[in-house]
């Protein structure tokens, strides 16, 4: 379990492994130092060596399966006093190596290996992608003129802005967001010049419909935010409210192609709602986004949800 100490949906499924009789290996690799030592040596079947924490030692080749959740940042907390550039080096080395090895276990799953994270992290993958295999999508453009983006809100709007990524951490470690927003295209200027924007139009939903899909099971819930925000991630979440949804058979089985294609084992869709239409009408789920590391233990069948997680990972390889 390759995450940081504090993460409740990490242990929602190390608590179900446990049950399963699992042998469970928890590891932050920001963690590297005296704390968390490691000896990886190169054979014919890769990489061989044994990893061990305050608590636990594990052989490389024993390991099965990681579910690759959340790491710390390398806050190389043993070289405090240091200068930033001997910080950078040293927590470099300790991503190639170190994080290196965690993701080159030999015969192992991973749920999800990084790398295929981060190819399905791009928004602009993401979309071509749920357009090639039949999803329904909203107008979309990216762009970076003004004059464009004029043009596109003229024939699609109202229309919404949404950010490709989080806000960066800020220097006393704050996590930020800026959520998805309506905008009024006479605020947009030359400004838009400066960088990439992401503009689609506005989906008239009823709902949001979060599905998550672990191997080749889906659960989904409807989402309803109470002041009925465009983004219902930005209010309080206690408030929001959830109900039971049937996925159509044709669009699980179109989510486990998505997954397929970026070689991940989980995701977490978004669609908007349209539940004025007919139950079998493409229109009524409208995709937003697939989000590779998601969070679902806030979810209310959460617990459904990590023991499909600890059997997958008690599968293997």
């Amino acid at each position: 379990m390759v995450t940081s100490l504090e993460d409740v949906t990490a242990d929602l499924v190390i608590e179900e492994l446990n049950a399963l009789g699992a042998r469970v290996v928890r590891v932050d690799p920001a963690d590297i130092g005296p704390e968390l030592t490691f000896g990886a040596a190169l054979g014919p079947r890769g990489w061989a060596g044994s990893l061990t924490t305050p608590s636990r030692t594990v052989a490389l080749e024993e390991i099965g399966a990681v579910y690759y959740r959340r790491p710390g940042p390398w806050r190389m907390p043993l070289l405090a006093g240091a200068d930033d550039r001997t910080r950078a080096f040293a927590a470099t080395e300790a991503k190639h190596g170190l994080g290196g090895v965690l993701t080159n276990i030999s015969g192992c799953r991973y749920v999800n290996h990084p790398g295929a994270v981060t190819r399905a992290e791009f928004k602009t993958a993401q979309l071509q992608t749920a357009v090639g295999l039949g999803l329904v999508v909203p107008p979309t453009l990216v762009t970076n003129n003004v004059a464009r983006a004029h043009a596109f809100a003229a024939e699609h709007g109202p229309v919404v802005y949404k950010p490709f990524r989080g806000l960066p951490v800020s220097d006393d470690g704050q996590a930020g967001a800026i959520w998805a927003q309506r905008i009024d295209p006479a605020t947009l200027d030359e400004s838009v010049a400066l960088t990439a924007h992401l503009f689609q139009a506005e989906v008239p939903k009823t709902a949001d419909a979060r599905i998550t899909v672990v191997g080749r099971t889906t659960f989904a819930q409807r989402i309803c935010a109470p002041d009925g925000v465009l983004d219902w991630r930005r209010g309080d979440w206690d408030e929001l409210g959830h109900q039971p949804l049937t996925v159509p058979p044709a669009l699980a089985e179109t989510l486990i192609a998505y997954l397929d294609t970026f070689g991940l084992a989980f995701g977490c869709f978004d669609f908007a709602l349209r539940e004025e239409l007919a139950r079998d009408a493409p229109e009524r789920f409208t995709f937003i986004e697939c989000n590779a590391n998601g969070q679902w233990g806030w979810l209310p069948d959460s617990t459904d949800i990590a023991v499909a997680f600890a059997r997958i990972l008690m599968e293997g390889p």
